[in-house]
């Protein structure tokens, strides 16, 4: 088994990838941004307000594993920058996808 990050942990038996985030909101695009810290960055172009930026989030995930966006939530943290995401359904494919964005800085998806 490959060495888990410390923003990036996998349970295959129950198929769930957790990720620790760190959301930059009001951003000019939806992004990965490398890391930040123990989190992977994400710059996500809506505001922080009325859960726009938390839906945004859940979106650019969602089109970018192509996955399901019901498979997405954000389990702490919703109010704040840093946030603690599980993605259900997922595979040692989604991990090493999610593992990639980390390096991909400044990509938009």
């Amino acid at each position: 088994m490959a060495a888990e990050h410390p923003w990036c942990r996998f349970d295959p038996g129950a198929g769930r990838l957790t990720l620790n985030v760190h959301v930059q909101p009001n951003a000019r695009v939806n992004a990965f941004a490398g890391l930040h810290g123990n989190a992977l960055k994400i710059r996500i172009a809506a505001p922080a307000v009325d859960d726009k930026a938390n839906a945004a989030l859940i979106d650019f995930l969602h089109r970018y594993l192509g996955l399901p966006a019901s498979l997405i939530g954000i389990r702490h943290g919703a109010r704040g920058r840093r946030k603690v995401v599980e993605i259900a359904g997922a595979d040692a494919s989604t991990r090493e996808l999610i593992k990639s964005a980390a390096g991909g800085k400044g990509t938009p998806v």
